[in-house]
């Protein structure tokens, strides 16, 4: 059992195999994003910009081989059919291993709020799960895997900048840039997905379609540079929850070089150019009501992998992506 003040295991097991890593499931945030005609699956045809930002949560994850399949879940939200429980379920299966799972799970990414919590905590059990149980899964399953549990948990596979389209979950790299500095904003808003897609839906004319796409192409090759930047979400959402339009405003108004909701809502991020310059506005707002202020940095593809490969040194091979047990056989 875990130690709930530490996330650390109070009595190790002696049992032959028994391993176990403390994660960093890091949170994301859409740089653009369009929304395209539906899909024949009933998905949206997507185009958006992903990034990994420095928002996280923890989880302690400990494997132990045995004769039978137990998985074991604690969250501090108490959160029903973890997303993570069944990754770490449809990873066992696919490396044909039985044995014990525990996870400990500590969040601190918010929920709802477009930043993928959720869908990074499971891509953290596919990557580490294998490597604890000396087995290989080479990355195209286990991006099958990924996209089976959600459209975003194939990016966190990868992490840093990348385009991502169709259902958002075939990604293709961008170029990362320095790790610029920023505010989240989560309002205490419930923003719900399918009601915003559905009211999104009529808009999404032919020509509008077009137009996107050409933009949306225009904005990847020149991103960082002159073309502006887009949710498509957010012509709907606003006009539901007209603070988050507001909070946009204050924090252009603050001077982020960039302000957008993130996903569907109801996250709303700025970035500025220094730390310091982020942390002067977030003193210089004061109180926020329900809302919850984050100060996040942008974490790049080479330091997103760093952080992985730290995390599970004791159990891997060095410079492999994703990370290579040193126990397979």
């Amino acid at each position: 059992m875990y130690n709930q003040g530490s996330g650390k295991p109070e009595n190790v097991p002696s049992v032959p195999g028994f391993r176990r890593a403390r994660l960093r499931a890091l949170a994301k945030i859409n740089l653009d994003l369009r929304v395209l005609a539906k899909r024949p699956d009933g998905f949206h045809e997507l185009r958006t910009i992903f990034q990994t930002i420095s928002l996280a949560d923890t989880i302690d994850i400990a494997f132990t081989p045995g004769g039978k399949t137990a998985i074991e879940v604690e969250d501090n939200l108490g959160i029903p059919d973890n997303l993570a429980a069944r990754a770490a379920r449809m990873a066992l299966e696919t490396m044909r291993v039985t044995g014990r799972v525990e996870l400990r799970i500590r969040k601190r990414i918010p929920m709802g709020a477009g930043l993928g919590g959720g869908s990074s905590d499971a891509a953290a059990v596919l990557l580490a799960l294998p490597v604890l149980a000396g087995r290989e899964v080479e990355l195209p399953e286990l991006c099958g895997l990924a996209e089976q549990l959600g459209s975003d948990v194939p990016f966190f596979l990868l992490g840093g900048r990348a385009v991502g389209i169709g259902r958002g979950s075939e990604l293709f790299p961008l170029p990362d840039e320095p790790p610029l500095a920023g505010l989240l904003v989560v309002p205490g808003v419930h923003v719900s997905t399918s009601e915003a897609y559905h009211r999104l839906s009529p808009r999404l004319t032919s020509e509008s379609q077009q137009n996107k796409i050409f933009s949306f192409q225009s904005h990847s090759w020149r991103w960082g540079g002159r073309e502006p930047a887009c949710n498509d979400f957010e012509a709907v959402v606003f006009e539901q929850h007209r603070s988050l339009a507001r909070l946009k405003r204050r924090l252009i108004g603050a001077g982020a070089s960039l302000a957008m909701m993130t996903g569907s809502g109801s996250g709303v991020f700025g970035l500025f150019h220094t730390r310091a310059e982020a942390a002067r506005v977030l003193d210089s707002w004061g109180s926020l009501g329900n809302a919850k202020a984050y100060r996040i940095s942008l974490v790049s593809r080479q330091r997103y992998r760093s952080l992985w490969l730290r995390a599970l040194r004791e159990h891997t091979t060095e410079g492999t992506w994703p990370p290579q047990s040193r126990y397979l056989r």
